[in-house]
């Protein structure tokens, strides 16, 4: 009997970890459109709302803690554990919001998935996306997700062949040589305020 009970818990944990990282993607992706297409004309009028729908459907497919570590790459070891903290908050609310605008200004394209790529050890994968929109060229969306346990999560988009976190990392670290890192995080603090 114990046997039996144990092959099945194993059998549930792979099935779950082998959930593809484009399945994640795409049904993440299709489940948020989908909400936006059919509460257009609530969210025109209360905006404020998308966020509720992004903090439900979308942050939970995100690796933050990770995105933060390698946006602030070699000042995040020098970090006191208040200035991470403080920093992988305020850069989520950064990153929420911009999304979150985003997707208010979303009309319908069309999100095609390409072909994607593991890593040679099967715990990273990319997940090629383009978003045509009718009349223009088709922009190029990847995905980098990693292997948490049995969940896939994103660590990392690039669009139109430009990463989030090297952007991000190139932009913050010039801010850190000129304000440290706390006047970033107040930087940040503030833009996302003036966001509310």
């Amino acid at each position: 009997m114990a046997a039996w009970l144990l092959g099945m818990l194993l059998a549930v944990n792979m099935a779950v970890a082998s959930t593809p990282p484009e399945t994640v993607v795409r049904e993440t992706s299709d489940q948020v459109l989908s909400e936006v297409i059919q509460r257009k004309q609530e969210l025109q009028e209360q905006p404020g709302k998308i966020y509720q729908l992004v903090e439900h459907i979308v942050l939970p497919r995100f690796d933050f803690q990770r995105m933060s570590q390698l946006v602030l790459g070699k000042y995040w070891p020098r970090a006191r554990p208040e200035e991470r903290e403080a920093f992988v908050l305020a850069f989520r609310e950064l990153l929420v919001r911009t999304y979150a605008t985003a997707l208010l200004n979303y009309s319908g394209e069309e999100i095609v998935y390409l072909p994607s790529r593991a890593s040679a050890d099967g715990q990273e994968a990319t997940v090629n996306t383009e978003v045509k929109a009718p009349g223009a060229l088709p922009i190029p969306i990847d995905y980098r997700l990693y292997q948490n346990g049995s969940e896939w999560q994103v660590f990392d988009v690039s669009i139109d062949g430009i990463s989030l976190v090297s952007n991000y990392r190139t932009s913050f670290a010039s801010q850190i040589r000129r304000y440290k890192l706390s006047g970033l995080i107040s930087k940040l603090e503030q833009r996302n305020a003036e966001r509310n």
